[in-house]
């Protein structure tokens, strides 16, 4: 893997580039690497040992505190230490300021290694950049600050067990914790009383305490909760109470765990249902946990956006990873393992040896797809990755383009690895045959575990509804038609390599089919027409993006090292995956009605 990330970023997205830019200027190629080396030796030492450890050894609440096997705690405190936490934010707190793409690509060793603990990071990052966003000057030196030192870790409270992902019908309510709630100096007090569900890391005893970052919605003048998603507000709710430095008052907020949920896989990073302002720990004398408004009243949905985003690009990074560490356990087993003869002129003779797996084409063909899935998903997050230190530290116009196409990309890049590298999951065992589906082989785990990855930060249809309903029509659909130019760039880049020609021609005949399904899908301009097929446009759309990745790696690649793989994987993905997508764009643009007329009693 690691010959393939030092490709991507060095001669693909040229990162040394950004090494021009004041924020970067400290660094060299040398550092980079050497942060690389650290993570991948951090990951082999700590992180992989414990991956089986972490699925067979659940976490256990015992009524009071939840318990993880020790050597997560090891493993974690390693990190901590490494400063990952902090390694984009600036030299005054602690941070690296490194390239959110090296950043990426760094955290990419830990997932593959071990991405259940790996989650207890993603989510602490994601809610310290949050509040570093939207929250005030003491808020962020309280609580941000302190997660960055990896000193409190993080969770993100949206859901709950009535609404899901209905996030207009969140119950949980927020109210001002007496006359004087405006002058806290942690920002305006309130008190939480409802419950969330399927919350992860929302209980343990890693740090010594926990931010939560919470959905609420503010009583009207009447008492009544505003109907829909413009009455959340967003809350810091902390395990325990802390004072404006930063300190733990000794005193426990009201927020209980009620349960932990057991799950298919991911089975190290806890997952809870909380309930706030039980009565559980009564805090000064009443019930209701205390937390502290983050933005203005009603802006919640729109400053947690700011974390899902991120989580969305980091949840996609961890699908890859766990697809890679199948695809690098089945191609050892494939070129280890000797089983049937090859097929000659003559048929098969029984009297020579057997032959390693790999020597069949069609042990051949599921490497292939594998390598295909989850190379070009390590792309797609990289190429999100560097446009986001684009829109941090480029110039005003490049700012705007990779707003824009961080837009159109952000739904696939969440969606499209959660569905192809738990693929490559799914053909890692296949390739190991019955022994893939024991507990003697780690892939039935890399499955297990890669499987909640269509489902979380946004289901898999939601992605869809997303891109098919907002990201590709917003602003007279100015993202896709962006998009659209860049592939177009690589097209014609392409065409003027005769060997990439051909795959130039395809992928150009299939950017148009897929705008004219676009337009087919809105012609009427009835959205419940357009989106009931919007998972098959996602699916399409993703095929599309990844064909045109493919192909700019490769016209990287003419020259490398490891041309000859880059080239056989782009080939597979031409051949075998682009043409999928006719079968998926048909439903679309004739605005297929079956699923949206079906009734329900007809089940």
């Amino acid at each position: 893997m690691r010959a393939t990330l030092d490709f991507l970023l060095n001669d693909w997205l040229q990162v040394n580039t950004l090494l021009h830019r004041p924020r970067f200027a400290d660094h060299t190629a040398e550092t980079l690497a050497s942060v690389l080396d650290t993570c991948e030796r951090i990951a082999a030492e700590k992180y992989a040992p414990i991956n089986r450890l972490c699925d067979t050894e659940e976490p256990r609440f015992d009524g009071e505190k939840v318990h993880l096997p020790a050597a997560t705690h090891t493993a974690v405190a390693a990190y901590v230490e490494s400063g990952m936490l902090a390694a984009a934010q600036d030299y005054d707190l602690g941070g690296m300021q490194l390239p959110c793409v090296v950043e990426m690509a760094a955290n990419a060793f830990f997932s593959k290694a071990n991405g259940s603990i790996g989650g207890y990071a993603m989510l602490t990052n994601g809610n310290a950049n949050l509040l570093m966003a939207h929250g005030t000057t003491r808020q962020r030196q309280v609580f941000a600050h302190s997660e960055f030192a990896g000193r409190w870790f993080g969770t993100m409270c949206l859901s709950e067990p009535q609404a899901g992902s209905s996030l207009s019908d969140v119950a949980t309510r927020a109210t001002p914790d007496g006359d004087d709630f405006e002058a806290d100096s942690l920002g305006p007090r309130y008190r939480l009383r409802g419950n969330k569900m399927w919350i992860s890391a929302g209980e343990h005893e890693l740090t010594e305490n926990i931010v939560h970052l919470v959905l609420a919605k503010i009583p009207g003048p009447d008492g009544k909760l505003v109907p829909g998603t413009r009455g959340i507000s967003l809350f810091i709710v902390p395990k325990q109470l802390v004072n404006e430095k930063a300190e733990l008052t000794g005193e426990r907020n009201d927020v209980a765990l009620a349960g932990l949920n057991h799950k298919l896989g991911c089975r190290g990073t806890t997952n809870t249902l909380l309930n706030f302002g039980e009565g559980k720990f009564p805090v000064r004398g009443a019930a209701g946990a205390i937390g502290y408004r983050v933005g203005a009243a009603g802006e919640g949905l729109r400053c947690m956006f700011h974390m899902m985003n991120e989580a969305r690009i980091g949840v996609g990074l961890g699908a890859v990873m766990l697809g890679y560490a199948g695809y690098e356990a089945s191609l050892a087993y494939a070129q280890q393992r000797t089983q049937g003869r090859p097929i000659t002129g003559n048929g098969k003779d029984a009297t020579q040896p057997q032959v390693p797996l790999i020597e069949h084409a069609d042990i051949k063909r599921m490497l292939l797809a594998q390598k295909a899935y989850c190379e070009g998903g390590l792309a797609l997050e990289l190429y999100c990755a560097r446009l986001v230190d684009e829109l941090h530290t480029g110039e005003t116009a490049a700012v705007a383009e990779a707003g824009m196409l961080l837009e159109v990309l952000t739904p696939l890049a969440k969606s499209w690895p959660s569905e192809w590298c738990l693929e490559a999951n799914s053909l890692a065992i296949q390739v190991h045959g019955g022994y893939g589906y024991t507990r003697d082989f780690p892939v039935e785990q890399h499955w297990r575990d890669n499987r909640l990855n269509m489902i979380h930060e946004g289901t898999h249809g939601i992605q869809g509804l997303d891109l098919l309903g907002r990201k590709v029509v917003m602003n007279g659909g100015a993202g896709l038609k962006l998009l659209a130019t860049r592939i177009s760039q690589t097209i014609e880049r392409a065409g003027q390599v005769d060997s990439l020609a051909e795959p130039a021609n395809q992928l150009a005949s299939a950017l148009q089919r897929l705008g004219a399904a676009t337009k087919s899908a809105w012609v009427t301009g009835v959205p419940e027409e357009a989106l009931a097929n919007a998972t098959p446009y996602l699916q399409a759309f993703g095929h599309v993006v990844l064909s045109w990745l493919w192909l700019d790696v490769a016209l990287a690649s003419q020259h490398h090292a490891l041309r000859e793989g880059k080239w056989a994987a782009m080939r597979y993905f031409f051949a075998y995956e682009l043409p999928k997508i006719d079968a998926w764009l048909l439903p679309v643009a004739q605005r297929q009605d079956v699923c949206r007329t079906m009734r329900p009693e007809w089940f």
